[in-house]
């Protein structure tokens, strides 16, 4: 396997910037997830990363060797596009074995290659069959078995999964991960779904107009969410964001909401804050409701999900009638326009500069 490194990498199309110049290190065996909405790059990068196309300014380094101006063939990498990219004439086994042939390896070797991957992704059955006689998964399946048999120095794999309905995508979630554990493959999957992003990456690069929001694990791009835009585009709903005004420990919120700021984070409020606006953040599993709590709220909606009820809230006095979410006990029982009062779990708080929208980071 390989680490790929790149180094101020950029693409411009006349004067549209794909993708500003970034940075970013995949280490040998490390599955990274490039997640993003329609349009921010990340499809790009990946492209410039297997040589599909050109970069305008910068470099790329598959372990030490410099391959900027490589061929796709010069890469050693294997690429998994989202609709299979099979040959309809061949059949599964032909498929497979295709890249072998094309790069003129001895039978024995093609024989044996061919034996282990269909072992792995439980294939055998398939290979007498053509391309449309397949089911989506088993497509994908064969595809992921072609790019295997090359034992490339890296997979590229670009929204793999978009072409399937929901049971095969959890399904092939759960083997391709199986598969990059098995062969500690290096890995950069692209992906605008934020669950597939979170279930299989080992750190996830969030992307947005063309750049880089954050880099980290899926637990640091949920918890602790970089800026305003990771916040709400990761999880499902995103994470609630309230506008306040901080002033010595106290935000105060709309509908004549007070939110008490936990200790450990006042000395940097007040350091960076002082007498300003500030966003206080929160997932929806991080909201209590209970009778006492402090923050009012009136029920907009409510929704069953199985074994808790996730509550859509309107702030009391909120003038820009903004949604707050909160996960809540299944059969709470609330009607719609009820009042309610919640907490925050002090754990779990984050807040946000409300005029960069960047995170604000509590002192340890």
């Amino acid at each position: 396997m390989a680490t790929i490194t790149l180094v101020q990498v950029e693409k411009k199309f006349g004067d549209f910037q794909a993708v500003k110049p970034i940075d970013l290190i995949v280490d040998d065996g490390e599955f990274v997830v490039l997640l993003g909405p329609s349009g921010c790059g990340k499809t790009t990068t990946l492209r410039m990363i297997s040589g599909l196309e050109t970069v305008t300014g910068g470099r790329i380094y598959i372990d030490d060797r410099d391959v900027t101006w490589h061929h796709p063939s010069d890469r050693d990498i294997a690429f998994v596009f989202q609709l299979y990219a099979l040959y309809p004439h061949m059949n599964v086994r032909r498929n497979i074995v295709f890249p072998l042939e094309a790069q003129g390896e001895d039978k024995g070797t093609i024989e044996r290659r061919l034996a282990e991957v269909v072992e792995l992704l439980r294939c055998q059955h398939l290979l007498t069959l053509h391309p449309g006689a397949l089911s989506g998964g088993d497509q994908q399946r064969v595809a992921l078995a072609r790019a295997l048999v090359r034992r490339p120095a890296a997979f590229l794999m670009d929204e793999p999964l978009g072409a399937l309905d929901a049971d095969f995508r959890e399904t092939m979630r759960a083997e391709i991960k199986q598969l990059h554990i098995n062969q500690n493959a290096t890995t950069v999957y692209v992906t605008h779904d934020q669950i597939e992003a979170m279930a299989m990456g080992d750190r996830i690069v969030v992307m947005s107009e063309a750049d880089i929001q954050q880099v980290g694990s899926p637990s640091e791009v949920y918890y602790d969410p970089s800026n305003t835009f990771v916040a709400r585009f990761i999880g499902s709903p995103g994470m609630n964001l309230i506008e306040g005004h901080y002033l010595e420990g106290i935000a105060q919120l709309a509908g004549d909401s007070t939110y008490q700021v936990p200790e450990n984070w006042r000395s940097v409020l007040d350091r960076t804050l002082k007498d300003k606006k500030v966003l206080v953040g929160f997932r929806p599993e991080a909201g209590q409701v209970k009778e006492d709590g402090a923050i009012n709220a009136e029920v907009y909606a409510d929704e069953l999900h199985g074994a808790h009820t996730m509550l859509h809230l309107s702030l009391r006095g909120d003038a820009s009638e903004s949604i707050i979410h909160v996960r809540a006990r299944r059969g709470l029982g609330l009607k719609i326009g009820e009042f309610v009062k919640f907490d925050i779990s002090p754990e779990m708080v984050r807040f946000f500069d409300a005029e960069s929208g960047k995170a604000i980071v509590a002192e340890v």
